[in-house]
């Protein structure tokens, strides 16, 4: 995707306007370790940013490179979490919106519409609506993604520094044939998700 601004067309006009559009996108719905992140971005349509894409499309390095860049030119972004133990109360989606709803309500501007990432949106006191593959459509969404990834990323090699055994600094707490073993080997501690199943069946 290129360029970084979400411009809406009134019907019936032929003039495009630039409304306050909030883009919202997570990261971590799958791992079996660490919180699950979401970021709120409002892009400035003055102020385009190339190379915005879904995050998972983009390499590590394009991530860092672009991160720093959607918080300097946007006009507001936020990023927040749900914890562990959040994940485990609620179950993963219903922490997920949690996060989205903390996120949005974080923003130092008050947007016009915000437009989320898949198939469900968080309960909040503004118009909002699921966009299905937003993070690839949406610059908004995208920026979202990226700010999302980065900052989980970043707290999954602070927790590696914690518990170098389990190679999150690799994996980043996805279920991946090493980690499961590092899990078997070492067993849960605090940082696990105890309703997922690879997890919960080891607590048996």
């Amino acid at each position: 995707m290129r360029g970084g601004s979400d411009l809406v067309l009134p019907a019936g006009t032929g003039c495009v306007t630039h409304r306050l559009i909030c883009g919202v996108d997570e990261a971590g719905r799958g791992p079996l370790a660490g919180p699950v992140y979401a970021a709120a971005v409002i892009l400035d349509a003055h102020r385009p940013l190339d190379g915005l894409a879904d995050s998972k499309k983009l390499s590590e390095r394009s991530r860092e490179r672009l991160a720093p860049r959607i918080r300097e030119q946007s006009l507001a972004w936020s990023v927040a979490y749900a914890s562990v133990e959040e994940i485990d109360a609620l179950n993963i989606l219903q922490a997920t919106l949690l996060a989205m709803r903390r996120a949005v309500e974080a923003l130092s501007l008050r947007p016009d519409e915000v437009l989320v990432d898949g198939t469900q949106c968080p309960r909040i006191d503004l118009p909002v609506r699921a966009v299905i593959k937003g993070d690839s459509t949406v610059a908004s969404i995208s920026a979202a993604s990226i700010l999302a990834k980065t900052a989980r990323d970043a707290e999954m090699q602070r927790l590696h520094a914690l518990y170098p055994q389990y190679g999150l600094d690799r994996h980043k707490g996805y279920p991946t044939a090493d980690h499961l073993a590092a899990l078997r080997r070492h067993g849960v501690v605090a940082i696990y998700r105890r309703s997922f199943r690879p997890v919960r069946e080891l607590l048996t």
